[in-house]
């Protein structure tokens, strides 16, 4: 077990530690990085069902008649369109074209509003926490109060295609019927006030359940109850890269950065150039207008090393055209596969690569994530 000296801890360490998890540290948590192995978590969440402690996100609640405003300005998707019981994908971009972080907005109910405000929950990553809340904070001159609720919020994925039948004998939340970006407040395993998100970071589907941090313990030992009949098992957070990386979910910090443009990087679809004015937009119109000169690829390897972050990619005649961001050796494709940033002209699906690994140059071939679907 790695030394968790300063490390932060979630409720549920104790626990991980007793199933035998190796734990290491991540954005400043001890956490459980596998159990029974990576590749062996990761079908079990492509075939099964498994459940991940992801308590070390942050939460923020903004509250007031102009947290929308605030919420518009500093993200880059159009928060305008959430109705009630809608999440959605979004990011913060600087104002260099950037990116601060990727985050989850929440619409919530305004049944503890006063007349006339709106409320919203924040998901952040758990390694730019302060910086995120700084980042709104210091654009906060609306009508708007903001309260970090990272430290009181549990949270458990529960991901794979047996989730809803494992789960739902916990909830009178119909959770088969729930959309896809949506979510619920309801009691699960006995505890009221769940927040019960059809999301994840997986592919695979399933749900995110926010709670209590002092029911975490109680809501984990539940869940695995009543999932015994579908052989539920716990997963880290190794397997929960591979199954990013195999759908090409971006990672921050990897694929993502204060220095990458959510344009660049695939994400055009979160970046609402039309809804209004927010941080970068105008660089955001010009990259739309005049084009970019690099674009976020994904790689299948020809061979069997694994790519590595900041490891060169070549073009065929040897030169260099860009630099991978993520690399994995893919469970479901049995290859290794990897993301990066390459010049616009060799994005193109089919094109050829070589990825520099110092020694050996290896050849590799752009594919469009999700690359699991590949699988011949």
């Amino acid at each position: 077990m790695t030394a968790t000296t300063n490390l932060k801890s979630t409720p549920l360490t104790e626990k991980h530690i007793a199933l035998g998890a190796k734990m290491a540290s991540f954005a400043g948590f001890n956490m459980p990085i596998s159990y029974t192995g990576i590749k062996e978590e990761h079908h079990v969440v492509r075939k099964n069902v498994g459940v991940f402690d992801v308590s070390h996100m942050g939460e923020f609640i903004i509250r007031g008649k102009e947290a929308l405003d605030l919420i518009q300005l500093v993200t880059s998707n159009n928060a305008a369109k959430l109705e009630i019981g809608d999440a959605q994908y979004s990011c913060l971009p600087n104002k260099n074209g950037g990116i601060v972080d990727d985050l989850l907005v929440y619409r919530l109910a305004e049944d503890q509003c006063a007349e006339g405000e709106r409320a919203y929950m924040l998901v952040v990553n758990a390694g730019n926490i302060q910086k995120d809340w700084d980042w709104i904070e210091s654009h906060n001159t609306f009508d708007a109060r903001m309260i970090n609720i990272s430290d009181q919020t549990g949270l458990l994925a529960i991901q794979g295609p047996n989730t809803a039948k494992a789960l739902q004998s916990l909830t009178d939340v119909n959770l088969a019927e729930m959309k896809y970006y949506t979510f619920q407040k309801g009691i699960f395993a006995g505890i009221d006030n769940v927040l019960i998100s059809a999301t994840g970071y997986t592919g695979s589907g399933g749900f995110e359940l926010y709670v209590d941090s002092r029911k975490l313990a109680q809501l984990w030992d539940a869940i695995f109850e009543a999932g015994k009949a579908f052989d539920i098992q716990a997963v880290g957070l190794g397997a929960r890269d591979t199954l990013r990386l195999e759908m090409g979910y971006c990672l921050y910090g990897n694929d993502i950065s204060d220095t990458t443009s959510p344009i660049e990087a695939g994400l055009g679809w979160i970046t609402k150039t039309k809804k209004g004015e927010f941080n970068s937009v105008d660089i955001f119109r010009q990259q739309r207008t005049e084009g970019i000169e690099r674009k976020l690829v994904g790689f299948v390897m020809d061979d069997r090393r694994v790519p590595r972050h900041d490891y060169p990619i070549l073009n065929e005649a040897g030169e260099e055209i860009g630099i991978v961001t993520s690399g994995t050796s893919s469970p479901s494709l049995g290859v290794p596969i990897g993301m990066g940033y390459v010049k616009k002209v060799y994005a193109a699906e089919g094109t050829n690569l070589i990825i520099n690994f110092g020694r050996k140059q290896l050849a590799a071939k752009v594919t469009k994530p999700p690359f699991y679907k590949h699988i011949s």
